[in-house]
């Protein structure tokens, strides 16, 4: 279930207060990599084992946020570090 127009443009990353945007194919692509291969972990240090399907972007590039099922997962703990 893809996100809402509505709701993108009205979310920020919780940490920083930057704009968010959808997450390229290429950048789930190389996370979903690194899942397959055990070694994606979140911020809060849990390994992620799930596919990300879709995915929120902060504004400089450097922090994930994962949508799960539609609602995006704006918790710091859960984001994940972009290399």
């Amino acid at each position: 279930m893809p996100i809402s127009s509505d709701l993108l443009e009205i979310l920020v990353c919780p940490e920083t207060r930057q704009p968010v945007a959808l997450a390229s194919e290429t950048v789930l692509a190389k996370l979903n990599g690194e899942i397959a291969e055990e070694r994606l972990r979140n911020r809060g240090g849990e390994r992620v084992t799930s596919p990300i399907a879709e995915g929120l972007v902060r504004e400089d590039g450097r922090i994930l946020y994962p949508i799960d099922d539609g609602i995006p997962v704006m918790l710091i703990e859960e984001s994940i570090e972009l290399g």
